[in-house]
């Protein structure tokens, strides 16, 4: 680099420094872009909790991220200027300042970055109710939120137009004010018809930008999977009680000992056949290959660690609300006829398994099954948990599935596949997504699919069924009458055909062999 080159570029750094913007006005200018932190943490390199930090000044933008994230903000001040103070009016320095003249108005946010809820009101912005404030506490849905155009509530009249109006007449009965829990129940529904849209509004803009060519939008919809997800996953968590840890220091057990070699952690895919039946047998035994619909998303619901994971040895230290990875030693499984429930595993001995394969063991080792004897518990990596951390996206990402397969919108579809399976695949050590590395929640929740699909499993054969085979986490071939066991269909709660396999039918024939 020139002696030239190396000056200006000295000079446009220092010219950066010296206009860095406010905190307050670093979430301004990125909220009028429409830009979420998970966009703007890709873009100069940093997690989304830095880009939170900077917003609220927790901490000042460093090296290497800083940079890149004040060029991004001296481009967006240029597209989206501040809103230029009202002049003085001395003769009216009494009226009100007319609302188009007023700054863009900010949302209240804790020393997290998240937004703070407050008492329910309609919004300053769209009329329609939130619980969320402003810095000046008035309410205001949080970021980009509000309503799309032409759904909001039309705005209340000014105090000064209601008295020239008509009064209307007392009604001599009115209707009781809502309660508390009634308004908070209508904002948290509004809150997620708000959240909603954005599933939306992001299919509407790739299905116009590809011009009807729906390969094309759908590539581009994969393509944006998971910075959207993490999206609406920091939206649901914005009234979330309790924080979690986004990168906790994770034991060598939980680590990659390279890109290409897997942790330590058991996670429990079966390949399981039952010894009765074989494909090379004559026979005229009819199996059914059933799927189970959105396994993984149904598996967002268990049991996750949400702190830094702490040691304990002994089963004495395992509590019901702590979740975690164990070592344990599992008994020896005694029912060929049904698949184990730890998979297929050559090698015996101790191995380390998620709290969800743990809960699966202990509860057929209770009186409700007797399947078992209880595993022998080493040691423990384990924090505090909750079986609804991700609650909130999956039943967004849930009615979005089921509205999607009603309109046949196969586009929405699988936009939302992609999202939860890119959500869960990517928590771990991956270069896709940055805003956290919790490769116990992957594990977790892939245990948590196979553990929902063995209790398929086992009340297929509580109604009298055979369960021929058993693979991955979502896979079941059964004999007999299985529609009298599951409820046929495409939704989350539903079992389908499998299709599309060597089995196209999605029905073939077996035969015994001696048991």
């Amino acid at each position: 680099m020139s002696e030239e080159n190396s000056v200006e570029a000295l000079l446009e750094e220092a010219r950066l420094n010296a206009s860095i913007p406010p905190p307050a006005e670093r979430q301004r200018l990125r909220e009028a872009a429409n830009l979420s932190r998970a966009q703007v943490a890709a873009a100069v390199g940093v997690g989304r909790t830095t880009v939170a930090n900077w917003e609220t000044g927790h901490s000042d933008p460093t090296p290497p991220g800083r940079l890149p994230y004040l060029k991004l903000l001296k481009g967006l001040a240029e597209i989206y200027p501040a809103a230029p103070a009202p002049a003085a009016t001395p003769e009216r320095t009494a009226d009100p300042v007319p609302p188009a003249f007023v700054a863009a108005p900010e949302t209240l946010r804790g020393p997290d970055g998240r937004a703070i809820e407050g008492d329910p009101g309609p919004c300053i912005r769209c009329g329609i109710e939130t619980t969320y404030q402003s810095t000046d506490g008035r309410p205001l849905h949080s970021g980009a939120m509000c309503q799309p155009a032409g759904t909001a509530a039309p705005a209340e009249p000014a105090p000064a137009a209601r008295a020239a109006s008509t009064p209307a007449p007392a009604s001599p009965t009115p209707a009781p004010a809502p309660s508390r829990p009634e308004r908070r129940a209508r904002s948290a529904a509004r809150a997620q018809a708000d959240v909603s849209s954005l599933i939306t509004r992001a299919v509407h803009e790739e299905a116009e930008r590809a011009g009807g060519d729906e390969e094309a939008a759908l590539k581009a919809l994969i393509k944006r999977a998971i910075p959207d997800v993490m999206h609406l996953f920091n939206e649901t968590r914005a009234t979330a009680r309790y924080d979690y840890t986004a990168y906790p220091a994770l034991p060598d057990i939980l680590k990659k000992p390279s890109k290409k070699d897997p942790d330590q952690i058991w996670e429990a895919r079966p390949k399981f056949h039952h010894p009765g039946y074989s494909l090379r047998a004559p026979g005229d035994v009819r199996v059914t290959a059933l799927d189970v619909n959105a396994a993984y998303l149904s598996a967002l619901k268990c049991w996750l660690p949400i702190g830094k994971l702490e040691h304990s040895t002994g089963s004495d230290a395992v509590e019901p609300k702590r979740s975690g990875v164990h070592l344990i030693t599992p008994a020896p499984w005694e029912h060929p006829h049904l698949p184990d429930p730890i998979g297929d595993r050559d090698e015996p001995g101790a191995l380390w398994v998620t709290n969800s394969t743990l809960r699966l063991l202990q509860r057929l080792a209770g009186p409700k099954y007797g399947l078992t004897e209880g595993p022998v518990i080493h040691e423990s990596w384990t924090s505090g948990a909750t079986e609804n951390f991700l609650d909130a996206l999956r039943k967004l990402l849930s009615a979005a599935r089921d509205e999607a397969i009603e309109n046949q919108d196969t586009l929405t579809l699988e936009y939302v596949k992609a999202m939860y399976s890119k959500f869960i695949s990517t928590m771990g050590e991956s270069i896709h997504n940055r805003e956290m590395v919790r490769p116990d929640w992957m594990h977790i929740i892939h245990a948590q699919a196979y553990a929902n699909l063995w209790g398929k499993a086992y009340k297929a054969h509580q109604a009298g069924l055979d369960i021929v085979a058993m693979m991955g986490t979502d896979e079941l071939h059964v004999t007999g009458d299985w529609r009298q066991v599951f409820p046929e269909g495409r939704g989350v709660s539903q079992m389908k055909v499998k299709h599309g396999d060597a089995k196209a039918s999605g029905e073939y024939t077996v035969g015994t062999v001696a048991r």
